[in-house]
């Protein structure tokens, strides 16, 4: 079976769906696919490409809760620890287990003690992580070792007043944009449509009753109608926007914040995530994910004032201060802005404007149900790991007499053998030999099958391709030819691509400083 999710506005136009949904970020995505699994016609609509802006940018791990044990936040615990098993459990190609490592010096909670009653309540309150998971991705139970096991894991940890290392274990989905595909995929088999490249511009009302939405494909500049019974604004960033547009402003639905982890030009540090903080008061602490064998280290939170963008920035001062902070916090490491391979950045929802505090829960808001337009829905999530379960509860308000999953989708744990595979991925230091075709056979088959417009479509947000920028650009004349672009074509998608390295480097930190100064 060929699984296609082809891209046909004109077509989707005639039909009619249960719901359109607007955002093809992870939270819109497991929207159409939840409403697919209860047999609901659901219709997503992008209008720039699948996962292009925060859900592409996160530091690549599916959180099990354990912070939140911090301040007993046992409800947000026990959430991420359901949605963590269900990615592990529905997803094991592309969603595996990941040591977790933090040294302990004595200091605060950073005891041995203290965390070894942390560990053992984290695995006690999970005692049911692993149930269906398949065997090679189950979570082993936490554990307290000491210092020398710690030098052995992490040869370059700062012995100065160690006492020894708290090890955990959480997942992690090294290719986060073919878990989102797939899952498009997934609700495509269940007969779900989506479109990307098309925006969603105008609201269709009757009798303060939403009925669809008036979209605008920007690759053909034709609009058209879309008829369905609810919309649903998951826009992210932009929900806010969206949410003004079709109704009223809602200003408790997003304040912005950014968020953004940066990968160094540096082999990886440990085979385990670790933890670390630099020595100096009020530090914070930051992970350093091995990622691909690199260096991704993250993810700082910040105040955000200038608006939804596509790219947003730390200041060069910020990114200065953090570099900084990982030299302290690991002795001899000596990483250098020259290093900064990508930013990778995106905007959540603050708990109050102006602040870098994450907000604790999604919004959830019903237009209907406050005066406004009926059968309009606007939501906006936190986290990746429990974008499925906001789609669940959003779908329940939004319908609320299909609270019951029908039993053939609740029991449907994986998708269908089509679905799931890691195609499209390829080792960091991969490049093709004369010789190796296959390659191209598999990139043709994805441009073919899920809907790839550009080129750094492709190479970005489908592939593993991009992850290296040096690889990426230097293949990119080659996988142009795949399409049969004419050389003017092929000139401005590699232009596409250098614009999109371009913006998350370290010397656009820079230059977006020096354009304010001036």
């Amino acid at each position: 079976m060929v699984l296609a999710i082809s891209r046909e506005p004109s077509l989707a136009a005639e039909g009619t769906y249960d719901s359109i949904v607007v955002g093809g970020g992870i939270y819109g995505v497991m929207l159409s696919l939840e409403a697919a699994r209860r047999g609901m016609r659901c219709l997503l609509l992008e209008r720039e490409d699948f996962g292009a802006a925060t859900s592409y940018h996160s530091l690549r791990i599916v959180h099990g809760g354990f912070r939140y044990l911090q301040t007993l936040d046992l409800p947000r615990f026990f959430e991420s620890v359901g949605e963590r098993r269900w990615f592990l459990q529905t997803f094991p190609e592309l969603v595996r287990p990941l040591e977790c490592l933090m040294p302990l010096y004595g200091r605060g909670i950073r005891r041995p003690p203290v965390l070894y009653g942390a560990l053992r309540l984290n695995d006690i309150l999970s005692y049911d992580r692993n149930r269906g998971v398949r065997g090679d991705r189950h979570l082993p139970d936490g554990k307290v070792v000491d210092a020398t096991e710690v030098a052995g894991l992490f040869p370059q940890v700062d012995t100065q007043g160690l006492e020894g290392g708290a090890i955990w274990y959480d997942a992690c989905m090294p290719d986060s944009q073919r878990l989102l595909v797939e899952s498009l995929r997934w609700a495509y088999a269940l007969g779900a449509t989506a479109l990307n490249y098309v925006e969603a511009r105008e609201l269709l009302i009757v009798d303060n009753q939403a009925r669809g939405v008036v979209a605008t494909d920007s690759e053909s500049g034709q609009s058209y109608e879309y008829r369905g019974k609810t919309v649903i604004n998951a826009a992210g960033p932009w929900c806010r926007e969206v949410a003004e547009k079709f109704d009223r402003d809602v200003p408790d639905l997003f304040k912005h914040s950014i968020a953004w982890n940066v990968l160094f030009d540096r082999r990886t540090l440990s085979d385990a995530a670790l933890a670390v903080e630099p020595k100096k008061p009020g530090a914070s602490t930051y992970f350093l994910h091995p990622w691909k064998g690199r260096l991704l280290a993250g993810t700082v939170h910040d105040p955000w004032t200038d608006g939804a963008t596509d790219a947003p920035l730390p200041s060069p001062e910020r990114l200065a201060d953090f570099i900084d902070d990982l030299n302290l916090a690991v002795p001899g490491l000596n990483l250098t802005a020259d290093e900064v391979l990508r930013v990778f950045s995106g905007l959540l929802p603050a708990s109050e404007a102006g602040t870098a505090h994450l907000a604790k829960r999604e919004a959830i808001f019903n237009h209907g149900g406050s005066g406004g337009v009926r059968g309009l829905y606007s939501i906006a999530g936190v986290k990746f790991t429990t974008a499925r379960l906001v789609a669940q509860k959003t779908l329940e308000t939004a319908f609320p007499k299909m609270r019951s999953v029908s039993s053939s989708a609740r029991k449907q744990i994986a998708p269908p053998p089509e679905v799931g595979r890691a195609r499209g991925i390829f080792d960091y230091h991969w490049h093709p030999q004369a010789e190796d075709t296959a390659w191209e056979a598999e990139l043709t088959e994805i441009v073919a099958t899920e809907s790839v417009v550009h080129l750094d479509d492709l190479i970005l947000r489908r592939t593993s391709l991009g992850d290296n920028p040096h690889r990426a650009l230097a293949m990119a004349p080659r996988i142009c030819r795949l399409w049969g672009w004419d050389s003017t074509r092929i000139q401005g998608e590699i232009e596409r691509l250098e614009r999109y390295y371009a913006l998350r480097s370290a010397q656009q930190c820079n230059l977006a400083l020096s354009g304010k100064e001036s």
